[in-house]
């Protein structure tokens, strides 16, 4: 006959549960309960009966292992930080959705951190996170001048810096998606909205834009571009360099905006000069945000895979993290062209400028 092995007295109510507190319950070695509740390998060797009064215990008396006791005895966190512009940025969180569908599998947390794109807390948040042990960095449409302690995976990313994997959209072949689709349907006139120096992509993305331009023989004077001004993610950073465009009187049928956000604003303004879109003006956005579809007219855009950009940006971080694999500077991504409702052939009849 197998004799049950006796208990102890039950903890005393608002007693901290420990590894002693449930032996001495248990009379088990606190050894003994820390394999089976880790799982370690060594747990085999313990009788099932024995595993299942610890994690009966466990789960009666609410025991949770100290985080900071398996970090110490791991050298892990299980935490990574995480940097972006603005938490309300519709790009961003996907992003930051395809990025936590990953860590929550892989069971890690993560801390983030939204600078509003001011250097000094882009310089101080890494810090402020480092001292909170993260194992790595997520950068997201964050523009970083130099190299860091830990593995960093920017996401848009552009800059050659050691230490950084970017993950980024090939840009020229998203100038090639949108401009030659714009050519293919009569647009030769294409007005052009730059994006902000403190936008990662900016620069590159109006590169490219620029280099197809004159590959496609696109002439593109200095009267058919307008500079985004305002560092909010918001509408009115696209409404603002269409009025101008057509306040100045510029002659164009097509509209290329930065991102969708901006697109947006632009066919506000659009509107608030009698003009409509796409009749009078074709516009095409950038990212395809969730939204994008469901404007009216519903926007014609370049497709960034933002939550498969998360999830690739924290596969390779935890990679990176745990020695498993190396990784080129540069991850590309690429584009797809989404055609809606903002594009159509131009309106050969209608006037320079403001509509009457």
């Amino acid at each position: 006959m197998v004799t049950r092995a006796k208990t102890g007295a039950e903890p005393q109510p608002g007693q901290p549960i420990s590894l002693r507190t449930l032996g001495e319950y248990l009379n088990l070695s606190p050894a003994t309960i820390s394999l089976v509740l880790n799982n370690a390998p060594g747990v085999r060797s313990i009788p099932q009966e024995t595993r299942d009064r610890v994690t009966g215990a466990a789960a009666k008396f609410d025991y949770r292992p100290s985080f900071y006791a398996r970090s110490l005895r791991k050298r892990q966190t299980f935490s990574i930080g995480v940097l972006v512009p603005d938490l309300n940025d519709h790009y961003v969180t996907q992003v930051l959705s395809g990025m936590e569908e990953l860590l929550i599998e892989e069971g890690y947390f993560y801390l983030t951190a939204s600078h509003r794109r001011k250097p000094d807390l882009i310089e101080e948040y890494p810090r402020l996170l480092l001292d909170r042990c993260v194992e790595g960095f997520i950068l997201i449409d964050t523009v970083l001048e130099h190299s860091m302690k830990l593995p960093v995976v920017a996401v848009a990313g552009h800059r050659k810096i050691e230490g950084v994997t970017n993950v980024v959209l090939d840009q020229r072949r998203a100038a090639e998606l949108a401009l030659r689709h714009l050519v293919q349907l009569g647009h030769r006139k294409i007005a052009f909205m730059r994006g902000g120096k403190w936008s990662s992509d900016a620069d590159e993305r109006w590169e490219c834009q620029m280099t197809v331009a004159r590959e496609l023989k696109l002439e593109v004077p200095p009267e058919l571009t307008a500079q985004i001004e305002l560092r909010e993610s918001t509408p009115a950073m696209g409404f603002g360099p269409a009025n101008e465009l057509v306040n100045r009187g510029a002659d164009f049928t097509a509209l290329v905006c930065y991102n969708d956000v901006s697109a947006f604003g632009a066919i506000r303004a659009l509107v608030d000069h009698g003009l409509r879109a796409p009749q009078d003006v074709s516009v095409v956005g950038f990212d395809d945000i969730q939204s994008a579809a469901y404007h009216n007219p519903s926007l014609t855009t370049i497709r960034q895979p933002l939550y498969h950009m998360g999830m690739v940006a924290a596969r390779i971080l935890l990679q990176r993290i745990r020695g498993q694999a190396t990784f080129p500077a540069t991850v590309p991504i690429l584009p797809e062209l989404v055609i809606r409702e903002s594009t159509c052939p131009p309106n050969l009849r209608r006037g320079r400028g403001k509509r009457n």
